[in-house]
């Protein structure tokens, strides 16, 4: 009796995603009691508006400042036990990865990026059923901007978060259907 082999993650559709991936803190970019911290948060839905509670998000941006560099740190180890330390506290990385909750629903807490035009932050979805990832971005203000002024209004506004409360901004991501998010291809 031959032995047959295991599938590997290239070979079926996860999710996977939620075993090593997720790290604590990971949502937590701002440094601890910034008093200029956002919270970006929402839904990740299906095309029948149904939330997705194993989907993984990462998001980048750039600093207050409008640098991209970031500093490392976001996953720390520890060199003696390998164990996960956390971030520093103190230090903006630029990068944050957060899982969604069972309700489909995530949130991140930053500082508002410096970019240039339109303040933004780029947002990479991992979800069930996907066998690529997709990038998109979440911009936290509407007005000029090249890949918002390409775009039809209704299709722009899947690209703008809506500012609410205590500097708190809803971003909702749907992955196709009615309303779907505008989604980027890099090459």
């Amino acid at each position: 009796m031959t032995e047959r082999p295991l599938p590997t993650p290239s070979h079926t559709i996860g999710p996977f995603y939620g075993h090593a991936l997720p790290f604590p803190g990971g949502g937590e970019i701002a440094p601890l009691g910034h008093p200029d911290t956002i919270t970006l948060h929402g839904h990740v839905l299906d095309g029948a508006g149904t939330p997705i509670p194993d989907a993984l998000l990462e998001f980048w941006q750039a600093a207050p400042d409008g640098s991209l560099t970031g500093t490392p740190g976001s996953l720390r180890r520890d060199p003696s036990t390998g164990g996960f330390l956390g971030r520093n506290g103190v230090d903006f990385t630029g990068f944050g990865r957060v899982a969604t909750d069972a309700d489909g629903h995530y949130a991140l807490r930053t500082l508002p990026p410096g970019n240039a035009g339109q303040p933004y932050i780029s947002v990479c979805v991992f979800a069930r059923g996907l066998t690529h990832h997709l990038f998109t971005r979440a911009y936290l203000a509407d007005g000029t901007d090249p890949l918002l002024d390409a775009l039809p209004a209704e299709r722009r506004a899947t690209l703008i978060a809506a500012e609410g409360a205590n500097r708190t901004y809803r971003f909702d991501i749907r992955l196709q259907g009615e309303g779907e998010t505008v989604f980027l291809e890099f090459q």
